[in-house]
């Protein structure tokens, strides 16, 4: 190789490859002082990149508890695995694609369902399940709605193409994501525990195949783009979103499950952010191998494409596998039956290097862990964030009970989102047990009587408040939602999702909310095991709320054990359980916002030795059978969730036994609770059990009628669900 770059590298080159000034000593120094050539520098610029090196937020995830006597695999690999017995294992992650969502909504969430399900089977399970976060701006935006309507789209588009369900997740809006929208998806699949595949490449001589479609030029430097914020011109960043092809991932699915059903693979690793760069990179460093490329052999859609193209590209559908020696063949029948590109492009060396060849020519010579998991690591300054006072009930309007219901039920972050999921199949697979709009989905594991709870959740309004605090809130709502449901939460994988790193304020976000999730976890003995980071969402300047979505799984050993949030007979009792005080905490509330149009005060804090104590609890009950419905309590407080329960149930209550003041009691947005239902002759004993293990507990009413009644005062039920089920169809309906 001619050491000598074919074209001067500028400072222009440096600026527009994402590079600092000091990045760009440090890869002089890697290269014992010569310069790099164009190549290199953008192989560079997407491993070192923030989407890809984590290089500002690792120091803080490497606090995060990762393991339990039922955690298989951390983080680190393409997802996290998690041991459900029965020689079966769940593996799951979500990961985010948000700047190319916001530049083209419905090719950005699609190839983000597209991306993440490949994580998913490159560790041998068949995707079972889909979830998504999804965050918007202001309503009145002029964009939000067209944003929408493409990522629900894309989302539904690709997901019900690949025949995986999609089977719940949330939706929120808000004006700080008026110009950086947040896509995150998540899947849950299933693998026989002695059969998962991973990614650390071995054996010198080995062959390394790429298997899928072929490479275009879409996506190019689109992991250099996602770690970068938005400005006036991010429209022209469109070509660096990636296009893709549904129909060609459920081949690949396919195919890749063919394979592993042999003796071929070695290892394998799915073309993520920054594609052919990232995985073989990846591949190599965590095996401890060197790798050599023809580039020629890259299958390509397009004419004339350089190494440089082929690299960066971000072309979708597309896996890396190392086989063993000898079983190109074998390889090769199976992804030519399934009619997808197969290619053997290089093999493993012994040298630690990477080195593409091009026309017979050595375009490329890098070492391999300084680019991989020797990438920078930075331990930014940050400042810990200001405390918000604690708002008082009496320094809060208290509006008229029904008035502030009937706001809050047609309010866009509580109105029902059938909207949204009845474009989605949720039960094509026939394995989900529980649709969305409960609290968490529930999906049967084929065969059996078992299922997993899946939940996705976090408040951005309690993690700008209070990043510590609404980092465990996060973690505790999965948690809670999972129990609610009656299964065992066992793991999250979080999707971090904040503004520039480089500013001491966001960093500190940043921090506080990774303490707080830490916290959680080991209180709740729900490690991390997979997840993604996501900076920079800003535009000209202003960064969205920092919003850590927390994706939680948790296991039901009898689905005849599972219970629904709907109310299901006339008389049955209600009972608030794991209500600390009378005080409602209205800091932060959606009351506070919605109804009085403040958003202000510290959000509700966390005890989460409460938060355990009150979920064990309540799990017990579900699964002694005496629990006729739950829910638990989050966004809109104790009226809204005894209204979710209602409509779900077509059946009213009347409510008594609420303390003063009423606004307080019941709208705000204390933690730890949860509503139970129990058959009347049931409700002095579970009451008197309840108190009994040192869980507060209280009857606040009883199930009938066709209206919520309070008072002396009434909603009917169906006024409430067309403003509920109203609004977000009406939204979508009308003109831009």
């Amino acid at each position: 190789m001619n050491h000598a770059p074919a074209k001067r590298i500028t400072p222009e080159d440096i600026k527009t490859h994402g590079l600092s000034d000091d990045e760009y000593k440090k890869v002089l120094e890697v290269l014992g002082g010569r310069e790099p050539n164009m190549v290199e520098l953008g192989i560079f610029s997407v491993m070192w990149s923030e989407h890809c090196s984590y290089k500002s937020s690792k120091k803080w995830l490497k606090t995060l508890p990762t393991k339990a006597s039922w955690v298989i695999c951390g983080p680190g690999e393409n997802a996290g695995v998690i041991d459900i017995g029965e020689g079966l294992a769940a593996i799951f992650k979500m990961e985010s694609h948000n700047h190319p969502s916001f530049i083209e909504p419905y090719q950005g969430a699609a190839t983000g369902v597209g991306g993440i399900l490949r994580d998913v089977f490159t560790m041998g399970a068949r995707p079972i399940a889909n979830m998504n976060a999804l965050r918007f701006g202001d309503p009145k935006h002029p964009k939000t709605k067209h944003l929408v309507a493409g990522v629900v789209s894309g989302i539904g588009g690709y997901g019900n193409c690949v025949g995986v369900p999609t089977v719940g997740g949330e939706v929120n809006f808000h004006p700080s994501y008026n110009g950086n929208i947040l896509v995150n998806a998540m899947t849950v699949g299933l693998a026989q525990k002695d059969k998962i595949f991973y990614s650390a490449a071995a054996g010198a001589g080995n062959p390394v195949v790429y298997v899928g479609s072929k490479t275009g030029r879409d996506g190019i430097h689109g992991a250099t783009m996602a770690s970068t914020e938005f400005d006036a011109n991010s429209e022209d960043k469109r070509p660096t979103v990636q296009v893709g092809d549904p129909f060609t991932e459920k081949l690949l699915i396919e195919a890749c499950m063919e394979l592993m059903a042999t003796d071929a693979i070695q290892s394998i690793q799915d073309m993520g952010a920054a594609g052919l760069t990232s995985s073989s990179f990846e591949m190599a460093s965590k095996g401890g191998m060197g790798v050599e490329l023809n580039m020629n052999a890259v299958p390509q859609r397009e004419e004339g494409m350089t190494p440089y193209e082929m690299m960066l590209s971000e072309s979708q559908e597309r896996m890396l596998i190392i086989l063993k020696p000898g079983k190109e063949e074998l390889a090769r029948k199976i992804f030519e039956k399934w009619e997808l590109d197969f290619a053997v492009i290089g093999h493993l060396t012994d040298t630690g290097r990477m080195v593409l060849k091009f026309h017979g020519e050595t375009v490329c010579d890098l070492p391999i862990d300084p680019l991989a998991q020797a990438s920078p690591e930075y331990d930014r300054p940050w400042l810990a964030s200001t405390k918000q006072p604690v708002v008082a009930a009496k320094d809060v309007k208290n509006v008229p009970w029904r008035d502030a219901l009937k706001t809050l039920m047609g309010c866009p972050d509580v109105a029902s989102r059938r909207w949204v999921w009845e474009q989605y199949d949720h039960m094509v697979m026939m394995d989900t047990v529980q649709r969305p709009g409960g609290d968490a989905a529930v999906v049967r594991i084929h065969g059996s009587n078992r299922a997993l709870a899946i939940s996705t959740d976090c408040t951005p309004r309690y993690v700008k408040a209070n990043p510590f605090e609404g980092g465990k809130q996060a973690v505790a709502e999965t948690w809670r939602n999972i129990t609610a449901v009656g299964a065992r939460p066992l793991a999250i994988t979080d999707n971090l999702n904040f503004g520039n790193p480089q500013k001491p304020e966001i960093m500190g976000q940043i921090v506080e909310a990774i303490q707080g999730i830490g916290d959680a976890c080991v209180a709740l003995d729900y490690p991390v095991i997979s997840g993604n980071v996501s900076l920079y969402n800003e535009t000209d300047g202003k960064p969205i709320l920092p919003t850590p979505a927390i994706g939680g799984v948790g296991l039901l050993d009898n689905l005849d054990q599972m219970t629904t949030l709907a109310f299901k007979a006339e008389g049955e009792a209600i009972l608030l359980l794991g209500q600390k005080d009378d005080a409602g905490w209205l800091g932060q509330s959606l009351y506070l916002r919605e109804v009085c149009f403040e958003e202000k005060g510290a959000p509700p804090p966390v005890d989460l030795a409460h938060e355990r104590k009150v979920g064990d609890y309540v799990r017990g009950l579900i699964h002694s059978g005496k629990i006729t419905a739950c829910h638990d309590l989050s966004d809109g407080g104790l009226m809204v969730a005894l209204t979710e329960m209602a409509l779900a149930g077509n059946l009213g209550c009347r409510l008594e036994n609420i303390a003063a003041p009423l606004h307080a009691a019941l709208f705000g947005e204390d933690q730890g609770r949860y509503i139970v239902t129990v058959k009347a002759a049931d409700a002095v004993a579970t009451l008197e059990a309840t108190k009994a293990a040192g869980v507060p507990a209280k009857q606040i009413g009883a199930v009938g009628g066709s209206a919520i009644f309070l008072g002396g005062e009434s909603v009917e039920l169906e006024a409430l669900r067309k403003l509920h089920e109203g609004w977000f169809p009406a939204y979508m309906a009308t003109a831009t």
